[in-house]
């Protein structure tokens, strides 16, 4: 049970879609936000590697809904499938990713464990591998919102889906859609 009463069946809203519908007027911003970080074309990085770094930060912070669902969300869109986002959560060093990749999600890691830890060093090494300015910029943006997406799931306490096979079903709607469909 959720730290407050969100006015809704916890069991059919879990995690954040719980705290979606009790605060639609935040809801609005942080769904624009995540689709435009994860779903919105870009130039460069897929969708399936955006949501990698998500679901890679979600696990550095340990909130199981978050790494689910965008685990689940990354899977789906990764020629690699579940069994290449699983890889990188347990070893990102030997998971079968690209160099450009592993050097972003460094820098994600870096992110995870406060702002200042991406280092000069983190930057060089990731450019080194091809990564962009804009790809290193994206990475560390998308760490830093699941940083709050995940404390914010995690500080209210809300619930996991009783029915894991949802976070598929849930990854085949923003796969269509995005976050603001």
């Amino acid at each position: 049970m959720a730290h407050i009463n969100l006015g809704l069946d916890e069991k059919e809203h879990p995690g954040i879609t719980g705290l979606f519908g009790y605060r639609p007027e935040t809801a609005g911003p942080l769904n624009a936000l995540a689709d435009a970080l994860l779903h919105a074309p870009h130039p460069s990085l897929t969708a399936g590697e955006r949501e990698l770094i998500a679901a890679y930060v979600s696990s550095l912070n340990d909130c199981s809904f978050c790494c689910s669902s965008h685990s689940a969300f990354a899977a789906a869109q990764l020629d690699g499938g579940m069994p290449l986002v699983l890889s990188v959560c347990a070893d990102v060093d030997t998971a079968a990713v690209t160099a450009k990749l592993r050097a972003l999600l460094a820098i994600a890691a870096a992110v995870q464990r406060g702002g200042r830890m991406v280092g000069a060093e983190l930057v060089a090494a990731a450019r080194s591998e091809g990564a962009t300015d804009l790809e290193i910029h994206d990475t560390v943006l998308i760490a830093a919102a699941f940083c709050m997406f995940n404390r914010y799931v995690d500080g209210l306490a809300t619930v996991l889906p009783a029915d894991p096979s949802r976070y598929a079903e849930q990854a085949r709607h923003i796969v269509a859609t995005g976050y603001v469909g």
